[in-house]
């Protein structure tokens, strides 16, 4: 595969080399920065559920790279054998995590490509899957930088910034979504300071958001997910600024377990709630946030931090890793074409339908 342009300056989770996939462990941080490398689509495949790679825009990036390992390995020279060989190789990667729409909408894109283009020999698919997979990672960094323009201009100079869990470069291919919009903002020369909360269990905010700010030198404060509504009572919160890993059609929003409180703490202080995704974690075939898939992961994320154990020995536990905020409480919903709020049916259906 061509390899991605590389800037040092720029936190990339994922990157091409050499015809392989390198992705920085993300469970490992901040402690140690270790990249690991792909060779193949099942070990992509383990990466995506393992959360080595995590974050709806990069678990897409990821698949469609691991789709591509997929169809180099396929050996046979018909195009229609190829391409059942192919779907068998997305529903492997698809099976990974349900609730991120990223990961399905990237897949239907490398699948569509070779759907379409039946005619062609297995080399040039293989090469034009290739090409699809590079731009899908191009794409979604072009789409977040557009998004962080559009909704710096939502942020005052000064601003102090709630967000949840990460939905910085680390989530994507490059750049970020909710963090996109702050970085954005300081490039325009306003100072923005953050208050990152730990995000229990798999603590992203502390681990991750607070890591990739403080590299980048922006003020960044962590606190415990049960403090927000302390410090927003003290008006010490301006907004806030969360990802998305699904929106459904009429502007519910499926992310991170925890999402939904701060929505409210967000609505009995009267702060705005803002959603940053682009268009491709918008599901327009979902009427609402109830038809989410909701993805439970192991209970020994809430019982235990690595080897040490938290909780009493066979507890029952509920570890469900997201929740769905009402569109009611979103303020608005940023993505690359625009800023939709209101009525978010129509206003999402026409950011979705110009692309």
């Amino acid at each position: 595969m061509s390899t991605c342009p590389v800037d040092s300056r720029v936190i990339r989770p994922i990157r091409f080399i050499a015809g392989q996939c390198q992705m920085l462990d993300q469970r490992l941080l901040p402690v140690e920065e270790v990249w690991r490398t792909y060779k193949t689509y099942q070990e992509v495949a383990e990466a995506i559920r393992t959360m080595v790679v995590r974050g709806a825009p990069a678990i897409g990036v990821a698949a469609a790279i691991g789709a591509w390992f997929g169809a180099r390995d396929i050996e046979t020279e018909s195009s229609w054998e190829f391409y059942q060989e192919f779907e068998k190789v997305c529903a492997v990667l698809l099976a990974t995590r349900p609730t991120a729409v990223n990961l399905s909408w990237a897949l239907e894109r490398m699948k569509h490509f070779t759907q379409s283009n039946l005619e062609r020999s297995v080399m040039e698919l293989k090469i034009g899957l290739e090409y699809e997979a590079l731009a899908i990672t191009q794409e979604d960094e072009k789409a977040n930088r557009q998004l962080g323009q559009h909704g710096e201009s939502l942020l005052a100079d000064g601003a102090r910034v709630l967000t949840h869990c990460n939905a910085g470069a680390l989530a994507t291919a490059a750049y970020g979504t909710a963090l996109g919009m702050i970085r954005a903002a300081v490039e325009a020369g306003k100072k923005i300071s953050v208050i990152a909360d730990e995000t229990r269990p798999f603590l992203q905010g502390a681990r991750l958001t607070a890591w990739e700010l403080q590299k980048e030198n922006i003020p960044v404060t962590l606190i415990c997910d049960n403090m927000a509504g302390y410090l927003m009572s003290k008006g010490e919160i301006d907004c806030v600024i969360v990802g998305a890993d699904r929106i459904a059609a009429n502007g519910d929003v499926a992310n991170k377990i925890g999402t939904y409180t701060v929505a409210i703490l967000a609505k009995e202080h009267n702060l705005p709630f803002y959603v940053a995704a682009p268009i491709s974690t918008i599901d327009l075939s979902l009427s609402d946030g109830t038809l989410i898939p909701i993805e439970e992961r192991d209970g020994r994320e809430i019982t235990h931090f690595k080897d040490l154990q938290l909780a009493p020995e066979g507890i029952s536990v509920r570890n469900p890793a997201f929740d769905v905020t009402p569109h009611r409480l979103v303020t608005a919903i940023i993505t690359e074409y625009g800023i939709v709020d209101g009525d978010y049916l129509t206003g999402l259906n026409q950011i979705v339908n110009r692309r």
